[in-house]
Order: structure tokens, then sequence, then C-alpha cells
């Protein structure tokens, strides 16, 4: 017969190059030497784990950085240091509720005016420029970030080591009037070192400027002090504390073996993250997995061809579905639509029934951009989305239009019919608020609507509806207006 389709020739193409590539880099991991095997795990394997455990802890950090932006914007702080601290008792009750509600060790506030130190049980200390404990508070005043994380032992719980975010509060002229944030202890981190050191059998730690192991997992309970005193680590202790935040490879003869070691400074903690591995048992699996590797690339081979070419068509279906959807709100798009508004145009005509076509336009949304930020934008476009979706039937089609419009189809829906799906959407909107903490107030809309006409097209319906959008605007928005026949 006639000629081999596109799709054949790739999956052909894919074969030739699975089976040739597998079996390639079978024999080649074959004559690869054991010092290629542990350059490979000290340059990737050990690094890639730092790298987890690093996202892991920016991931804990990033939490805690949340909520202590959320306190320094807070009016009622600002606004309770700025009527001059009277009553102590209020500012307890507000870090007492922060520390509950998100289940940190501590939250605090201090103030650059009295200098008090306050905390949910009440005034902790006055901080003071001669104190070490204290020069936390002057650094921070004195920067230009809006907030750090740094580790100091935490006087209101018993000096246990926590990560404090200290987060600058500024008056409503952008002048410095304080320091307020959130702490967090360490077990959460020595949870995903465990979990690590079990999946990877790798020993992880962290180590001080000092060389003081600071913080480790279950393996490493027994050993601890300064790695300048342990056998065989101390030889590169030098080489490991080093401020570098790139990765360094070191490894060093123990009573084990050969241990490896990849370390990165940290300068959010101001400690070293350290992970080892012993050779000999790194290159154990290695060998295993090489002979398992020959024994099943034949049926591993097939198995892949099979999944490529399930991927392909899932991967075309997927193009398909991107060209027609909008990501933000997962409506139809622009393009999306007009497949679908040529088609239902063809079958009113064809089956004598009606068309309606409703405009949608949020109401002040550049306001909401500018004093909200373009991330609330697109959460307010979302949620508007839901909410039209939510008054609709389910033969009735909504799009996002462009930017914060969104266009409806109702078929076999009359011009008074869609008046009323209309209003039901606005007085919705208008009664009920978003559900979006920074937005209280609810969200208006502006309609335009209008009825196709016989022998109409699309573009003409649209300018009808645009039509009466620009009226609803005129007439002061928050309305539905018709379309004039």
């Amino acid at each position: 017969m006639k000629i081999i389709t596109e799709k054949k020739r790739l999956l052909g193409l894919v074969s030739i190059i699975l089976i040739a590539g597998f079996f390639g880099t079978s024999i080649a991991s074959f004559l690869v030497s054991r010092a290629s095997i542990i350059k490979g795990i000290s340059v990737q394997e050990l690094p890639l784990t730092g790298d987890n455990i690093y996202s892991e802890l920016q991931k804990d950090i990033l939490r805690p950085v949340f909520i202590s932006s959320l306190m320094a914007h807070d009016t009622f702080l600002r606004d309770w240091i700025l009527r001059g601290e009277k009553d102590s008792r209020e500012i307890q009750r507000y870090l007492r509720m922060v520390k509950e509600k998100y289940g940190t060790i501590t939250s605090f506030l201090v103030s650059e005016q009295s200098r008090n130190y306050y905390f949910t049980d009440g005034i902790l200390k006055k901080v003071k420029e001669d104190e070490p404990l204290d020069a936390w508070f002057f650094r921070v005043r004195n920067m230009s970030a809006p907030y750090e994380t740094n580790v100091d032992p935490d006087m209101a719980n018993r000096n246990t080591m926590t990560v404090f975010i200290n987060y600058r509060v500024l008056d409503y002229d952008n002048n410095f009037i304080g320091v307020t944030g959130v702490g967090l202890t360490f077990d959460t981190v020595r949870k995903i070192i465990d979990n690590y050191q079990e999946r990877f059998m790798r020993r992880i730690y962290f180590v001080d400027k000092k060389g003081m192991i600071v913080l480790s997992g279950q393996s490493m309970k027994d050993i601890k002090g300064s790695i300048h005193q342990i056998a065989g680590l101390k030889d590169v202790a030098s080489k490991l504390l080093n401020t570098d935040s790139n990765p360094a490879q070191l490894e060093y003869l123990s009573d084990e073996g050969i241990i490896l070691i990849n370390s990165r400074f940290i300068p959010e903690l101001g400690w070293y993250l350290v992970v080892e591995q012993n050779e000999e048992f790194a290159l154990k699996p290695v060998r295993h997995v090489f002979w398992m590797n020959l024994t099943v690339s034949t049926v591993v081979t097939a198995l892949i061809l099979m999944i490529t070419l399930f991927t392909v068509n899932r991967f075309q279906i997927r193009l398909e579905r991107m060209a027609t959807t909008d990501h933000l709100t997962g409506l139809l798009n622009r393009q999306g639509l007009e497949i679908i508004f040529d088609q239902m145009i063809k079958d009113v005509e064809r089956s004598k029934t009606t068309l309606s076509a409703i405009l949608i336009d949020i109401d002040h949304f550049k306001k909401i951009n500018d004093r909200y930020g373009h991330l609330t934008g697109d959460r307010v476009i979302q949620k508007v989305a839901n909410r039209i979706q939510e008054s609709l039937r389910k033969s009735d089609v909504v799009a996002r239009w462009g930017g914060e419009e969104y266009l409806l189809l109702l078929k076999d829906c009359l011009l008074d019919q869609a008046f009323e799906i209309s209003e039901k959407i606005r007085k919705d909107l208008e009664e009920n608020s978003l559900d979006i903490p920074e937005i209280a107030e609810p969200v208006s809309v502006s309609l335009g609507i209008a009825q196709l006409k016989q022998g109409e097209d699309q573009d003409s319906l649209l300018h009808r509806a645009d039509q009466a959008l620009y009226c609803a605007k005129e007439k002061g928005r928050n309305c539905s207006i018709l379309s004039e026949q």
C-alpha cells in the first residue's frame, strides 16, 4: 500500500534510537571504571541530595516569611505602635493569636520607640545597642531588605535554637518603627534529614562556622562536638568550612572505608549542609543495577516504545486543548470560542432557535491590580469565572474574551431570559464576596446583552453586545444593558 504515516515513522525512529541507546549505554556502563562511578556519585548524586534538602528547608522557611509579612503590614500592629504602645495586653493577645493560629514556637514585636521586646506573655526585655544578643535588631533596622532569616537561641523558650524571620515594620510614611516576626524550631528539618538518610542511605548533618555539629539525624546521635576532633573528618575540616555557596566535593578515610562528602554553605542559616556516603556501599547497587539492566533491557525497551506511542497521542491531544483553553481560568479562550461560535450560529439558523450573547467586564479591574497586585487580580479573574459558570446551564458556553472580560453564549435563550441570567450573575457578585482575603468588599461587573438577529453574523452580534456593555459602563457600571434592536 502507500507510505508510512508520520507517526509510524517517528515511532520507528524512536525504536532504533532506544534500542541502540539502551544496549550502547549498558555496554558503556560495563566499561566504566571505578573512578568514573565514584565521580558520578560525588558530582551528581550527593549534590542532588543536598539540593533536595536545601529546597525542603527553603519551603519550610517561606511560610514563616509570609506570616511575618502579614504581621508587618497589619494596620492594627502599626497603629498600636504609633498610638504610643499604651496597652501591652492588646499586643500580647495579637501575638498569641498569631502563634496559636500558625503553629509557630514564638511571635514577637520590638518597638523602635520604646525598644521593648514584646512576646505572647508580655515584655521580655529592652533591646540595647551594647548587648551582643540584641545586635540583630539594629542590623535589621539599618538594612534595606524587608526581612532577614537568622538562627538564634529563643530566650522566651528556654534558649531553644530557633529560625527567626525578622521583618521590618514601617509606618504609613515608610519610616522604620520596629521589627516583628515569628520563629520555628528545627523539628521539621530533623524529620527531613531522617527521611533522606533512610531513602538514600547517606549521613546528613549541619555544621556551624566553627565546625560544631549543630543538627543531625538519628544515625549521628552519638557523634557530637567539632569536626576538627573527629577522626578522618578533621583532615578535610578546613576545606569544608568555607563560605562558598557552591557545593564542595571532598573525601576522607575512616574505619568504615573511604567516605565521600558533599558540603554547601547555607547563608540563610549560617550553617554548612554536609552529605556523606560510604564508597564501597555505593558501588554494590551500581553493579547490581548494571546486571539487571542487561537482563531486562528488551522488556524495558518494549515498554518504553508503548509509552512513547501513548505519550505522542496524549501530547497531541494536550496541544489541541492548550490551543483552545485559557490557562488561568480553564475556560475556553478566544480561539476556542470562535470554533464553537460559528457552529452555534449554524445550528441556530438550521433549527430556527434563538441565541443570546452576554459580554461581561469586571468593574475597576485596573484599580484592583494597582492596589492588590497582579497575582490578586488573577485570583479575581479566576473567582469571577467560577461564579459565572455556577450560574449557567449545561448548554451555555462561557469563555474568557480577554483581560477581565468574559463572553457567554446562551443557546435557545430569548433576550429577556438572557437579561435574567445576566442579573443573576451581577447580583451574586454584588452581594457575595469572592473569598479572597485581601479583598473584603464584593466585586461588581457590567454586562452587555444582545440577541442574534436572523442572518446576522458573529462580528455584528458581538459588536452590539459590546455597545451595550459600553452603555452599562457609561451609566455608572454594575448594571445590565440590553442591546437596542
